[in-house]
């Protein structure tokens, strides 16, 4: 038997790294941060226990990791569904409703990843947060931005707030609330984007979360 090529090789670490982020959100979501093992993440993606180190240092930067893409790829979903549009209005009002979305929809999630940006690490650097930034800022410079280094940390920070806002237990502010409040920071008009009330609420979505994890096997299907 041949030896496999290069490329092939970096094709099967990459498959193997999204399998490890895409468990890492299903487990987590379903059993909370502390129940949820790196031995049950790799056991989740049929990949070896020792090989989760060899991609992330430890358990909250895998799981951080994770978070983001599920957060950036909601946001690129939302930014390009149809009917497409330039309108930077109409894209900074699907950016909002995109993350209120992930509150509302995946509330165990994303309270952990909120409670994991306040350790010692911060913010993980990694493709994922990198690529959510990118959306974010373009988002804010389509809508106008003449200081995108300012406004984008500020749209970040104001996100971040309303999540936050939303998950705190024992006294979460409303969504629909929060987004008002957004939408009128922005002079967004409250038609713009996708109001919460057109959309499933209560933590009740989808569980296959397979589309926003680049492993192949969906590829492999739709090519039938």
């Amino acid at each position: 038997m041949s030896p496999r090529s290069a490329s092939v090789n970096e094709e099967l670490r990459r498959r193997s790294r999204e399998r490890l982020l895409q468990a890492a959100v299903e487990l987590v979501g379903e059993h909370g941060y502390e129940a949820t093992t790196l031995g049950d993440i790799a056991d989740r993606a049929g990949s070896a226990r020792g090989l989760v180190s060899y991609y992330f240092p430890g358990k909250r930067q895998l799981v951080q990791s994770a978070v983001h893409r599920l957060m950036h790829r909601t946001l690129e979903e939302a930014l390009e569904r149809e009917p497409h549009t330039e309108d930077g209005r109409e894209r900074l009002a699907r950016a909002i409703d995109a993350i209120l979305g992930l509150a509302r929809d995946r509330p165990v999630l994303m309270r952990q990843h909120m409670a994991g940006l306040l350790q010692a690490e911060g913010f993980v650097q990694c493709p994922e947060q990198k690529r959510l930034s990118e959306l974010l800022g373009d988002t804010v410079a389509r809508y106008g931005s003449q200081n995108v280094g300012a406004d984008y940390p500020m749209l970040r920070a104001v996100l971040m707030g309303a999540v936050f806002a939303a998950l705190v237990p024992g006294v979460p502010m409303p969504v629909p609330v929060l987004r008002a409040e957004l939408f009128q920071r922005y002079r967004l008009a409250p038609e713009l984007g996708v109001p919460p009330d057109d959309e499933a609420s209560g933590g009740t979505c989808e569980t296959d979360l397979s589309r926003f994890f680049a492993t192949g096997e969906q590829a492999s299907g739709q090519s039938k």
